[in-house]
């Protein structure tokens, strides 16, 4: 699995790892949140996936990594929806598993999902927040949800 930053271009997971490491090491004074987001867009018979890490120093900027691949049309609004949070999640816990074994194991994990209060994912809130946060993981949603509706949405189309 490999993941691109738009600077350095493909990298691996552990490589995604040890560069938000270097970026945090740079400037250790400020705050830092992790954040992990999925969106997608659907194309005729399949949808564009997207999934994005953002290491984001508050204050200060962000640098980021995304993920993009394809799998055919959902049958559901909902199916969708589910289909990103569980990538999201996917990845949180991978990333998570390997920060437990580094200095950086209490560096919290956002997970930023699609949903809002506006529009038809409304009805999906209780459920999807229930889920992540569930897992262990804080969870945000629209119009908190950077990771998924402005970094991950700009690769999915």
């Amino acid at each position: 699995m490999y993941f691109i930053n738009p600077t350095i271009g493909r990298m691996e997971i552990d490589e995604v790892l040890e560069n938000i490491f270097q970026y945090m090491e740079e400037e250790p004074q400020y705050t830092y949140k992790l954040i992990i987001g999925t969106d997608s867009h659907t194309n005729k018979d399949r949808i564009c996936f997207v999934t994005a890490i953002i290491i984001h120093r508050v204050g200060k900027g962000a640098r980021y990594f995304y993920r993009r691949f394809y799998q055919r049309k959902a049958k559901s609004l909902r199916q969708k929806i589910f289909t990103e949070t569980s990538i999201s999640l996917e990845i949180a816990d991978k990333i998570k598993s390997k920060l437990d074994k580094t200095k950086y194991k209490d560096l919290g994990l956002e997970v930023h999902v699609d949903i809002g209060e506006n529009g038809d994912t409304r009805e999906l809130i209780k459920e999807v927040v229930g889920w992540v946060i569930g897992t262990g993981f804080r969870v945000k949603i629209k119009p908190e949800a950077s990771g998924a509706t402005k970094v991950a949405d700009k690769y999915t189309k």
